[in-house]
C-alpha cells in the first residue's frame, strides 16, 4: 500500500493567500472549495462566462520514511470529466517527522459550473484529490413597463 510509511498528508488546500513565518508553521487565510461566479444586468449570459482562478495551493506533507526530492503532479478535472494538462511540482523530503511544505500559485480558467477536481500524485502514485465547486448565479432585473 502506498504511503504506508510516510509520507502523509497534513493539509491540502486552496486558498487566498499564505503567510509562512521563519520556523515554516503556515497560517492559511480564506481557504476554499467553494466560488460563486454572478453576471448581473439585462445582458447577463445564461452560460456562464469564463472567469479566472488565481489562488494558493498548498500541499503539507510529514515525511515519514520518504526522504529526497519527489515530484508533484496536479491534474485538474472539469466538471465534464475532461483533464486538462498537469502541473508538475517537487517537494524535499527529510524523513522522519521532519515535514515539507509546497506554496504555489494556481491560475486556471473557469469555463463552466461544477465540481472541478485536482488529483494530487506523489511520484506517480495517487495521493489525494481536491474539490473546487464552482456555482454560477445570473441576476436578470425585471423589465420596467411604462
Amino acid at each position: 500500500m502506498p504511503f504506508e510509511r510516510g509520507p502523509y498528508l497534513s493539509v491540502a488546500a486552496f486558498c487566498e493567500q499564505v503567510i509562512e513565518d521563519k520556523s515554516g508553521s503556515l497560517s492559511l487565510i480564506r481557504i476554499v472549495d467553494r466560488l460563486s461566479v454572478t453576471a448581473q444586468g439585462l445582458d447577463a449570459p445564461e452560460e456562464m462566462p469564463a472567469s479566472n482562478f488565481n489562488w494558493t495551493f498548498v500541499l503539507a506533507l510529514k515525511s515519514g520514511e520518504a526522504r529526497g526530492s519527489h515530484e508533484i503532479k496536479v491534474v485538474p478535472e472539469l466538471p465534464s470529466g475532461e483533464t486538462l494538462p498537469p502541473s508538475i511540482l517537487s517537494i524535499h523530503l527529510e524523513g522522519g517527522n521532519r515535514g515539507a511544505n509546497l506554496i504555489s500559485k494556481f491560475d486556471m480558467p473557469l469555463t463552466m459550473p461544477g465540481v472541478y477536481w485536482f488529483k494530487i500524485y506523489l511520484g506517480g502514485e495517487f495521493l489525494t484529490r481536491m474539490p473546487l465547486e464552482v456555482i454560477y448565479s445570473r441576476i436578470v432585473p425585471p423589465a420596467t413597463q411604462f
